[in-house]
């Protein structure tokens, strides 16, 4: 897998941890979201019974139009976490045939982070609202 394929994959996992809507009195992390490194965009919304999050990747940038990367373009990527505290969520996203754990802290309503690891593969990667 290509770096920018885990970045993707990392990216991915990113959204796929929100599972719950943040408790009332704290930023959501519904809305658009960009990583940081500015090559993929994704539309988080609730989904299912209300209390999930659905991810869908909305659009690439030229560099990251890679056919393993374009299968995913227009989907839904993840769904299925859950709130484990206040701003945090944690789960697990399938992405090209792997399962990825990890962390999602939404450190202001227009910052999030991810953390997350596969073996011993691990990243961060920072999210901005757009």
């Amino acid at each position: 897998m290509s770096l920018l394929n885990k970045k993707a994959a990392v990216a991915a996992l990113a959204l796929g941890l929100f599972a719950a809507p943040a408790f009332a009195q704290d930023p959501s992390p519904v809305g658009t979201w960009q990583s940081t490194t500015g090559e993929s965009r994704y539309k988080v919304s609730l989904c299912g019974d209300g209390t999930q999050l659905c991810a869908k990747l909305t659009w690439l940038r030229s560099d990251a139009r890679t056919e393993e990367n374009l299968q995913y373009l227009n989907k839904f990527v993840v769904r299925g976490a859950q709130a484990i505290k206040d701003n945090t969520w944690k789960g697990a996203v399938t992405y090209n045939g792997e399962t990825v754990s990890g962390s999602v802290t939404l450190v202001s309503d227009e910052l999030m982070q991810l953390k997350g690891c596969k073996l011993a593969f691990c990243q961060s990667v920072k999210f901005v609202r757009i």
